[in-house]
């Protein structure tokens, strides 16, 4: 399993790299072909790579993603194992996780696929219709994404994401700034305004983000553009926000709003989740390894689109380590073995019932 996971993480792929992302599917069908003994179906979906081994209409969708957030040459080293610990970009994030996944496999013979997906760190747009049409057709959806300490996830956040750019009217800001609309002002009150929409009761967040107005030092602005960050664990909180956005009101009244974004992935809720968490418990006990336990966490992964397809989801069933997107990612690689035959058992108890 080490030697695997070595070659998957020195084989660089970030997202935006296509042809990256086509090379690590490849060398993951490779991997198959020696671990599972037949190499993994390459399929196309919307022109990226997708890893596909297992049966065609699978009851048991195992779903990964071999994409990751770093550009070739930004972590370094590339590979390094320190006792238990073992570092390289995207090795938590998820390709350990992947690792587990395939090893899981072996010796399924029954209703299930193992799926891993190139673009799922920028947003899935080209892969979650896909993931949505294989889960809808699923009685469980197994998502590989790092564990939370070891504990699996059963609740995430849903996302959206919102532009707003406000339209003024540039003039000098010495000799008649009475005659410009200021879009830099403006847009402070619009922050104000969505700042105030957050819900810690449904653990909402509307954070402004980035923000770019004017163009000279003395120039009244006459554009401003700011870029909102919304997530909650409620999708009628979401709805709520969403609805308010849309619904700003400029002070100035001769300023005009320019708003575009919206939802990306819906929460996944604890409803499409706890019936298999407590089976993996069951299973996790028979294996005699500790309680798993589990977490909601805020981040969003492809199990968002699982869930809103209507299949029953299981999160963090991947990696033990930390460190996701920074420069410390880290897997324990003393627990590979156990995570992937924990993972296999729990495959079997679903295609036996």
């Amino acid at each position: 399993m080490l030697a695997a996971l070595e070659a998957l993480v020195k084989l660089e792929s970030p997202t935006e790299d296509l042809e990256a992302c086509q090379d690590v599917v490849r060398l993951a069908s490779d991997i198959a072909t020696r671990v599972l003994g037949t190499p993994a179906e390459i399929r196309e979906v919307n022109g990226r790579p997708v890893f596909w081994w297992g049966a065609n209409n699978p009851e048991v969708v195992v779903l990964a993603h071999l994409d990751t957030v770093w550009p070739k040459g930004s972590f370094t080293p590339l590979w390094k194992v320190e006792g238990t610990k073992a570092t390289g970009p995207g090795i938590f994030d998820m390709k350990a996780g992947f690792i587990q996944g395939l090893y899981a496999m072996k010796g399924i013979t029954g209703s299930a696929a193992l799926v891993a997906t190139t673009d799922e760190e920028t947003g899935s747009a080209t892969s979650k219709e896909f993931i949505k049409q294989i889960s809808a057709q699923a009685k469980a959806v197994l998502v590989l994404e790092a564990s939370l300490n070891g504990m699996v996830k059963t609740g995430r956040k849903g996302t959206a994401m919102y532009q707003i750019k406000i339209h003024g009217k540039a003039s000098h800001a010495g000799l008649e700034p009475e005659k410009g609309i200021n879009s830099t002002v403006e847009i402070a009150h619009a922050i104000i305004a969505v700042a105030a929409l957050e819900n810690k009761e449904h653990g909402t967040t509307v954070v402004p983000t980035m923000l770019r107005a004017g163009n000279t030092t003395n120039t009244v602005p006459d554009l401003a553009v700011l870029d909102l960050d919304i997530r909650s664990y409620s999708m009628d909180d979401l709805k709520r926000v969403d609805a308010a956005i849309r619904n700003l009101k400029a002070v100035n009244a001769d300023a005009r709003y320019e708003i575009t974004g919206g939802f990306n992935r819906p929460p996944l809720e604890t409803s499409s989740t706890m019936a298999l968490y407590e089976r993996a418990e069951k299973v996790a006990k028979e294996l005699g390894m500790p309680p798993l336990g589990h977490a909601s966490v805020g981040g969003a992964s492809d199990g968002n689109f699982a869930a809103a397809a209507g299949a029953q989801v299981l999160d963090g069933l991947g990696a033990i380590g930390g460190g996701a997107h920074a420069a410390h990612e880290w897997v324990d690689i003393s627990v590979l073995e156990i995570r992937s035959k924990f993972l296999h058992a729990l495959i079997k108890d679903l295609l036996d019932d």
